[in-house]
């Protein structure tokens, strides 16, 4: 037993000991191995050559030009080629969009801004840097060497180096996700935390399939075009017929970069009595209550001889009219571009605005920066009518190159629900549709054309219910077109918005042919007006301005005259209280409820008396409405122009009435700096007889039983032209009541805002005659009394109904209304109720009192 045991240890130590061995001589044998395969790598690192900008660059093509690019010849990868001179140097990054989607709010020629930006080496790495410019230090004061204490820069991009020669002072770097990528410009608009889930949004950014379509090299200026592609393989919504597939969107973009002018460009100063665009900066050695040094945006124009009162610039502002252009648009296209020669005069230059036609067979792209070009396009989807930005050197304001976007749809005879008349959900969105109009760099962009086509379709609906002549349409037309023309190259030459230049004649001037023939009907060209249509028809003169108005010339002097010294500047702006030289904007327009406080900033009114003016649009669309179903039912045809007209006539009036809410709680406001002759207080309530007035005329026709009112037989034919399966998501039959509803909506919304009401309330301080309680009593009146004793028809029932809750929204203790508001919205309500409590009327009026005097009822019972 024992020797067979043993015989099992020796036999086991026996093959433990094999086993070693053997793994002994395996890991002599793995170690001679790696010590091969290390010297055989030790070897092949010492032959392998150094990379050289030449080897890596063996197989693509040089492109010089501002930065000399490589472009691989099989790839089509870039690389970037910097020289030591070009670091720590300031350039000028710019972008737009060579195509997209108006879904993604990148289209055609929308411009993204512009940017300075540097070059730094840091070690083995070149950085792209943008500086933050919202600052001035003057370098004489002390505090100037903290000028970047808590003030942020923005790294751009970091690369490694790839190879560099010392030498010559060269660095090649992979441009690659620089270009192809979102580093230089955003594309894709953040997620709201509100947006609905079933918004249209981009997918990802796809790397592998977003490429570079174009290389143009310049000395000055290197431009590429890029196409961005997006993946959203789970997409809900997927945009309009204009997009083949929401899962892949593709957007083209242009980048430019360019050297910074060195070419002794004078800044100038904003002042608030003018509206230029401008580059905003703070002064933070200044010492004054105010630190603004804020840059307007101007081209450079110098005279060819300084000695002349008149003399032609050296270099003019030349326009390229696009060869996609109608034929039969160029030379009204021609006249309103040459009619701002007549401002540039004043200034002390001839001939400062150059036309020229681009030939079909140009070389340059219209996207090229160098060439400024007024360009086509007819978009599924037309995000605006015209659209005229311009890009600026960020450090001075100076103007380096601009286009004109123009949308055929304007000129036709098709309208764009969603953009002006909308439908019934549309109705009251102004606010919706700025922030469609606003960019992710807050630049406006231009609606001047949304009004004037909807102008312009009032206009053709006016004309063809009164059997005006096919001459005189087209005549409407040209004007249309010279004036949006206008419009849109004065934002070009740096103008913003003057939505209160419609004050310029009276309603009596505007409706005498001989008077108004070849002006501006307004003070500038610059305004949102509304179209020129006479209520007696034969007085029917000019339609549309046919040429600049006199801001317009004043706010061309201010911006480019050479002035020989600040006194002459100074007699010029202390001209700004002439009547025809009133100035405001966009951040003082009433078009959204409750934004702005002056009456006169508006969009859609004309003439020195907006009330009376828009009365009198009221009643011409009353008066069209009868006429609309026997001028526009067609033999043949389907009811689609019908349906437009009663939608175009109806939302006329409706603006009327927007026009005339305005005045309710309104405060002229006066510019002037103080000292200046001739100068108003800043702030003037509106009169009592003028906000009385207008409270008439909202009772009288926004609220009264028979507003809006149309006859019977008409509402039968309002048919949409039926298309395959359109009417699958909704039902046809027009939604008259809703219709009408938003339009009285839009009034009360802002009669009613918080901010309207706070201001009647403060304003009495300062000789607002029109007390709050005075108002609310008026507007309870306006609304219920016509019919307190008599039957309701069921658009006052919507009305009552919808006045009745915002003023119980107003009394929740939520509300952000004023106590005086509160207490006047229950004072009110108290009066409602014992009004709907007579019980007269037919089984719907009773009916429709209920529900009032119950909603009064269990909203009172919780608010005690």
């Amino acid at each position: 037993m024992f020797t067979k045991q043993l015989k099992l240890v020796c036999l086991l130590f026996l093959t433990i000991s094999i086993a070693g061995i053997q793994d002994i001589n395996a890991q002599k044998r793995k170690k001679k191995k790696n010590k091969a395969k290390t010297e055989i790598s030790s070897k092949s690192k010492k032959k392998k050559p150094k990379k050289t900008i030449k080897s890596l660059t063996k197989s693509s093509k040089k492109l010089d030009g501002l930065f000399t690019i490589y472009q691989d010849t099989v790839t089509g990868d870039v690389k970037l080629l910097l020289k030591k001179d070009q670091l720590d140097k300031d350039f000028i990054y710019f972008s737009q969009i060579a195509d997209g989607v108006t879904e993604a709010r990148a289209f055609r020629g929308s411009y993204r801004g512009s940017s300075i930006f540097n070059i730094k080496k840091h070690f083995n790495k070149i950085e792209f840097v943008a500086p933050n410019t919202s600052f001035y230090f003057d370098e004489n004061n002390a505090i100037s060497k903290s000028a970047r204490a808590n003030i942020s820069d923005a790294i751009i991009a970091s690369t490694k180096i790839l190879a560099s020669d010392e030498k010559k002072g060269e660095y090649l770097i992979d441009a690659n996700p620089l270009f192809i990528s979102e580093v230089f410009t955003r594309i894709k608009a953040p997620n709201f935390p509100k947006s609905s889930p079933f918004a249209f949004k981009l997918g990802r950014f796809d790397k592998k399939k977003s490429k570079i379509n174009s290389i143009k090299n310049y000395p000055e200026n290197t431009n590429l075009k890029t196409e961005y592609v997006y993946n959203n393989p789970s997409v809900l919504n997927q945009g309009s017929r204009a997009i083949k597939d929401g899962r892949y969107i593709s957007i083209k973009v242009f980048h430019t970069f360019m050297n910074v002018p060195e070419n002794n460009y004078q800044t100038r100063m904003d002042d608030p009595r003018v509206g230029y665009f401008l580059t905003t900066t703070n002064d933070m050695t200044s010492t004054e209550t105010v630190n603004y040094r804020d840059f307007i945006h101007r081209w450079k124009l110098v005279k060819k001889n300084p000695d002349l009162a008149i003399s032609e610039p050296i270099k003019p502002i030349t326009w390229w009219i696009e060869n996609s252009t109608p034929k039969e648009f160029i030379e009204t296209i021609k006249e309103g571009v040459l009619a701002w020669n007549e401002a540039f005069e004043k200034a002390g230059f001839k001939n400062a605005m150059v036309v020229k036609v681009q030939p079909d067979d140009a070389t340059w792209d219209a996207g090229d920066v160098r060439y400024n070009v007024l360009r086509w396009t007819s978009s599924p989807n037309p995000p605006f009518g015209g659209y005229g930005p311009s890009f600026v050197n960020p450090k001075t304001g100076e103007i380096l190159g601009a286009d004109i976007m123009l949308e055929y749809v304007h000129f036709t005879n098709r309208v764009k629900y969603n953009k002006i008349f909308g439908d019934v959900s549309k109705a009251s969105s102004e606010e919706e549709a700025l922030a469609i109009f606003t960019n992710e760099n807050n630049h406006m962009y231009c609606s001047a054309g949304h009004l004037m086509h909807e102008n312009t379709m009032f206009g053709k609906t006016v004309l063809a219910a009164t059997g005006a002549s096919d001459l005189e349409m087209e005549g409407m037309k040209r004007e249309a077109m010279k004036s949006l023309i206008m419009h849109e190259v004065g934002h070009t030459l740096g103008l913003n918005h003057n939505m209160k230049a419609s004050q310029l004649f009276s309603p009596e001037q505007l409706a005498d042919a001989d008077f108004i023939k070849g002006k501006c009907l307004t003070g500038s060209v610059m305004d949102y007006a509304a179209i020129n249509l006479t209520l007696d028809r034969s007085k029917q003169g000019q339609y549309y301005d046919t040429a600049v108005g006199p801001y317009d010339i004043w706010a061309i002097q201010y911006g480019y005259t050479p002035f020989k010294n600040r006194a002459e500047m100074d007699a010029l702006l202390a001209q700004s209280t002439k009547p025809e030289l009133i100035f405001g904007n966009d951040v003082d327009d009433m078009r959204s409820p409750g934004k702005a406080i002056d009456p006169r900033v508006m969009t859609g009114d004309l003439s020195n008396d907006q009330i009376k003016y828009s009365i009198d649009r009221i009643k011409l669309a009353n008066n069209m409405m009868k006429n609309i179903k026997q001028r526009f039912s067609k033999n043949g045809e389907t009811y689609e122009e019908l349906r437009n007209a009663y939608y175009i006539i109806n939302g006329q009036a409706a603006r009327a009435g927007d026009v005339i809410s305005r005045f309710i709680g309104g405060v002229y406001v006066d510019r002037a700096v103080s000292g200046q002759e001739n100068a108003a207080q800043p702030y003037t309530p509106v009169s009592l007889a003028d906000q009385k007035r207008a409270m008439e005329a909202l009772k009288t026709y926004v609220f009264a039983p028979n507003a809006f009112n149309a006859p019977k037989d008409l509402y039968n034919y309002l048919a949409r032209q039926r298309r395959g399966f359109n009417f699958f998501a909704r039902s046809e039959d027009p939604k008259i009541h809703a219709e009408v509803l938003s339009y009285q909506k839009r009034v009360l919304n802002h009669i009613l805002h918080r901010n309207t009401l706070q201001r009647i309330s403060d304003s009495e301080l300062y000789g607002n005659q029109y007390k709050l309680a005075n108002f609310m009593t008026d507007l309870n009146n306006a609304i219920f009394k016509a019919d307190i004793n008599t039957n309701v028809n069921s658009f006052r029932q919507n009305l009552q109904t919808e006045y009745t809750k915002m003023l119980l929204k107003m009394i929740n203790g939520k509300s952000k209304y004023t106590n005086a508001s509160k207490a006047m919205a229950l004072y009110n309500l108290n009066r409602i109720k014992s009004w709907v409590s007579n019980g007269v009327g037919n089984i719907a009026t009773k009916a429709h009192k209920n529900q009032l005097k119950l909603l009064i009822n269990n909203t009172l019972k919780d608010v005690k």
